[in-house]
């Protein structure tokens, strides 16, 4: 059973994290071979106050 965790910053619409659940499940079942009912994918969202590139967090910017 294939589990994959996509991380990102928060603001995508339902719209769009339902399409990226549907595409990488079907990349993971094209890739792997395993049966789209075994396929997990977890969104984490994370605030741009808890993201930091080059020692500045994003909401800083």
């Amino acid at each position: 059973m294939p589990y994959v965790t996509v991380k990102m910053l928060e603001g995508r619409t339902e719209e769009q994290k339902k399409a990226l659940v549907e595409k990488v499940t079907a990349a993971v079942v094209e890739t792997t071979g395993a049966s789209t009912d075994k396929v997990v994918v977890f969104i984490e969202e994370m605030s741009k106050h808890h993201y930091a590139v080059g020692g500045k967090r994003l909401s800083d910017e």
